[in-house]
């Protein structure tokens, strides 16, 4: 299973039926769960938890030291879960001590080719991220996303869970969940909506989606300054985890909130 061309370090522990391909290297205090495979010539870094059932490509790059002057190879981590798929030229860095100390990524999650996950980026379950969309360092990104090739997201921002962005655009500002944002003025991103498709396809009720229709509408269509805003619809929509959620998102944003 573990092809005699690898490297690995007399550190790292593996389950017994990892398969290893040729050329590959592992680097010191790595562990690989049960019916993981890790495709030729890739490369899995120092301080490196891999769960089970993942799909590393070849010439991959999982737990590499962060792109980042600060750090002078303190002991940080990256952390996989389970059921990933890690496509050719997908590179995934370990955290910094001047951030959370580790990079975290889910489970289910699809890094299409070239993909990039920076340093102390937290990567919920469900993720896509199509080819060379790219996440700066400090990014956290909720279950089930969808992010578009050549999508470049800035440090610290927040993308919010269901939500989806379209190819080639630039993220500056958090992104609401359940949201469409794709391409607008100087490619920054724009809101266009719900992502009604997406919210059907998960099984959200007809009521909650009516729900958050209401609540975009009163956001971003009704003329209403932000604060006057939420207090509408705390005041006209009640029993709807998805708008209370809708709304903590809004009011604990740190960079501000994407709009149409």
């Amino acid at each position: 299973m573990i092809h005699p061309t690898a490297i690995i370090d007399s550190t790292a522990r593996l389950a017994t039926d990892v398969e290893v391909g040729p050329y590959t290297i592992i680097g010191k205090h790595v562990t690989i769960g049960k019916g993981t495979t890790v495709g030729a010539h890739a490369v899995i870094g120092d301080w490196t938890e891999i769960g089970e059932n993942n799909r590393i490509f070849p010439q991959s790059s999982v737990g590499a030291p962060p792109q980042d002057l600060k750090y002078k190879g303190e002991e940080c981590w990256t952390r996989i879960g389970d059921n990933n798929m890690i496509r050719e030229f997908a590179t995934i860095h370990r955290g910094t001590v001047t951030g959370h100390a580790e990079t975290v990524v889910g489970s289910n999650n699809m890094f299409m080719a070239y993909s990039h996950v920076a340093h102390d980026c937290r990567i919920g379950n469900g993720v896509v991220m199509a080819n060379v969309a790219t996440l700066a360092g400090h990014v956290t990104v909720g279950d089930n996303v969808i992010l578009g090739g050549l999508v470049a997201v800035h440090q610290f921002v927040s993308i919010g869970k269901n939500a989806m962005i379209g190819g080639g655009t630039m993220v500056g500002l958090d992104v609401l969940p359940f949201m469409i944002a794709t391409e607008g003025k100087k490619r920054e991103a724009t809101l266009r909506g719900l992502n009604l498709i997406g919210l059907k396809r998960r099984g959200f009720s007809e009521e909650t989606i009516d729900n958050l229709k209401k609540a975009y509408k009163t956001l971003f269509m009704a003329g209403l300054k932000q604060p006057e805003a939420i207090e509408r619809i705390k005041r006209d929509i009640t029993g709807c985890p998805e708008v209370d959620h809708l709304l903590t998102c809004i009011e604990t944003s740190q960079r501000g909130i994407c709009r149409g």
